[in-house]
């Protein structure tokens, strides 16, 4: 397996467009939280790995404050039948 390494930030999503997304906005100069929700463009991109039907679990972490979340694991499923 071959390792990349990023010096200024780095990007990664199972689509290149998503992952380019946020790296533009990084390259703006927007921090992480940003570039990850330019990196939803993956809705429009790969909807069955987001959207409806998809699943995001996010960890958030700014210095000096507590660690946090968000869990948009669809319960809909749940509720499914043949």
């Amino acid at each position: 397996m071959q390792q990349k390494w990023g010096i200024r930030g780095m990007a990664v999503a199972p689509h290149s467009l998503a992952s380019e997304s946020a790296l533009a906005v990084l390259r703006e100069g927007d921090n992480a939280l940003e570039a990850m929700i330019a990196a939803a463009a993956i809705a429009v991109v790969y909807p069955h790995m987001n959207s409806i039907g998809g699943d995001s679990f996010w960890v958030i972490h700014s210095p000096g404050k507590a660690m946090g979340g968000i869990d948009a694991c669809g319960a809909a499923a749940g509720l499914a039948t043949k």
